[in-house]
């Protein structure tokens, strides 16, 4: 057992978990309170769900890749280094982006980064 894939496989549920409730309770609720959504297929109604379904496809996104981190952290597989790989490398892409996008304020892009050098690292 690789204890640490667990903990990076924790830390990115914990992160999903954290974007969706954050989110939903700081974010998407404010912006759906204006009144100039754009108004797609005749209301807003479809705006306001395309946003929320995208918001919350991200966190199922995470989700998944945390599943991948767990299942990987028992498998002995060779091929799974390159899956560990990808996930290291997509979890760095979104830490840079996120600090960089925030300019290091947003309190995500550290949890990401420690993602990337578990799944890199404790292979």
């Amino acid at each position: 057992m690789k204890i640490g894939l667990l903990i990076a496989a924790v830390l990115l549920a914990l992160i999903a978990v954290a974007h969706s409730f954050l989110g939903e309770r700081y974010i998407l609720i404010r912006l759906f309170r204006r009144n100039d959504l754009p108004r797609l297929l005749g209301s807003d109604s479809f705006t306001k769900r395309t946003l929320r379904f995208a918001w919350h496809l991200t966190s199922v996104a995470w989700l998944g890749f945390a599943a991948i981190l767990a299942a990987s952290a028992q498998a002995t597989s060779p091929g799974m280094s390159v899956i560990l790989r990808i996930v290291a490398v997509t979890c760095l892409a979104t830490s840079a982006t996120i600090a960089l996008a925030s300019k290091g304020r947003h309190l995500a892009w550290p949890a990401f980064l420690a993602v990337a050098i578990l799944a890199w690292f404790f292979q």
